[in-house]
């Protein structure tokens, strides 16, 4: 039987993936383990391996392409088994995975269209012609011969829907049924519709202003991670009732802390602090300290988390990924130092794994190193609370009724209201004001 490849969940929010490109051709040999494809989910682009061998006879989404999770994108033939077999199955399932349009989101448009196009291909617009050659020889995939040999069925007696009248697999499987049922289920007239099986806002976009094209404008297209970042953020700011406090923090301390352990750090394990290092640390002591805040609506109930899983705001070539320091309140400033430079390197190599976007509690995301001095930042959902990060500036600052130069930072926590409250949210991020302001507090 050919072994159908069918696009993976690499993501617990996937719902479908794009091909990036296919690492083997159709004829290549495939051994389990083997590397085929590169998909982009909606969090990052991910190495698609092979669990099965056999010959690779058929993709039938091409780079570029999109296609729902779990419908066939490509299709191995076993030892012995003839490419017509590779055809069929592609032309049987993938438009079962169309019509079933269930959970299949607005961009599986494009997938559909390709599913309906696999099946007139296979079957034809043209009636059903004799499966009778010349000499009387039946005109049947091997498939279909092994499949009619065991169930006792004679092809003589049947149709074929194949090219040019072949039988195949689904005509044996068919009979006795009318040929007219059958081609209800399968024909491109019967799939078509169905990208609007539930209604037409199966495929309908959202009302929108179309912007006017001039000559000279470009058209960039929406990779899966551009597209995914509209929808999630168009639904934070749509569903979440955002609040918004900031408070301006004395970072001199912090300054010459960061000078005196960095001094030491070279001269023992290398590692380098950045401030962001600090205020991660600060932000996962306050979530500690501050439960409230590290929480999550969830419909009749608010879930206070056990465990901090600080999500970093990570700009990429397409959008912003958000890895997660997982457990966060167990470890030391070195190793989520470590851990944030080794997730920002490999997240611009496009080689993070689905499980390290998992976990996430609370958010950080820093613009000081664009020397943005403050901004609001937009929660990100399920989560309740995401603390945006200016750069610091020098600036003229009074002091025992004098006017002194001084280091001063811009923090701005976004709070989801059904969960935090003002006062909460004060608290809050007066408590990261309170250990970066006395920054030895989190060395200890």
């Amino acid at each position: 039987m050919p072994i159908q490849i069918e696009m993976p969940k690499l993501s617990d929010t996937m719902t479908e993936g794009t091909v990036v490109r296919w690492l083997k051709k159709e004829g290549d040999e495939i051994e389990i383990g083997d590397i085929i494809a590169e998909i982009e989910t909606d969090k990052a682009t991910m190495e698609m391996e092979a669990f099965d061998e056999g010959l690779l006879s058929k993709i039938s989404v091409q780079a570029g392409g999109k296609a729902p999770v779990g419908s066939v994108i490509a299709v191995l033939l076993e030892d012995g088994e003839e490419a017509e077999s590779a055809g069929e199955a592609a032309a049987q399932t993938a438009p079962a995975a169309a019509v079933s349009g269930e959970s299949a989101p607005p961009a599986a448009t494009q997938a559909l269209e390709q599913a309906a196009a696999i099946v007139q291909k296979s079957q034809g617009s043209a009636p059903a012609a004799s499966n009778t050659l010349t000499g009387g020889r039946i005109k049947a995939s091997p498939l279909a011969k092994k499949i009619a040999e065991s169930q006792g069925v004679d092809l003589a007696s049947l149709s074929g829907s194949g090219p040019g009248g072949r039988i195949v697999k689904a005509d044996v499987l068919g009979a006795p049924a009318s040929a007219g049922a059958r081609s209800t289920a399968t024909s491109p007239a019967a799939v078509s519709p169905a990208a609007g099986a539930s209604g037409t806002s199966a495929v309908a976009a959202p009302m929108a202003i179309s912007p006017v094209v001039s000559e000279g404008d470009q058209k960039v297209q929406l990779s899966g991670m551009r597209r995914i970042i509209a929808e999630r953020l168009l639904t934070s700011k749509t569903t979440i009732p955002h609040f918004y406090l900031h408070l301006e923090v004395d970072a001199a301390p912090l300054m010459s802390l960061r000078k005196q352990v960095n001094a030491q750090a070279e001269a023992t394990h290398g590692n380098k602090y950045s401030v962001n290092d600090f205020v991660v640390k600060a932000l996962i002591n306050a979530s500690v300290a501050v439960p409230e805040a590290n929480a999550s609506f969830n419909g009749d109930h608010i879930v206070q988390f056990a465990h901090v899983g600080v999500s970093i705001a990570i700009a990429v070539d397409d959008g912003l990924v958000t890895p997660v320091v997982k457990n966060a309140e167990k470890k030391s400033l070195l190793t989520i130092s470590k851990e944030i430079k080794e997730m920002a390197a490999r997240a611009r190599e496009n080689k993070l794994h689905p499980n390290e976007f998992d976990g996430g509690t609370v958010t950080i995301s820093n613009l000081g190193a664009w020397g943005i001095e403050s901004f609001d930042a937009i929660v990100n959902p399920p989560q309740a609370a995401i603390l945006s990060v200016g750069g610091i500036m020098e600036k003229a600052v009074v002091q025992d009724g004098e006017i002194v130069p001084g280091l001063r930072m811009n923090l701005g926590v976004s709070c989801d209201h059904r969960v935090i409250d003002g006062a909460v949210a004060a608290k809050f991020l007066g408590e990261i004001k309170r250990l970066l302001e006395s920054p030895t507090l989190m060395l200890v």
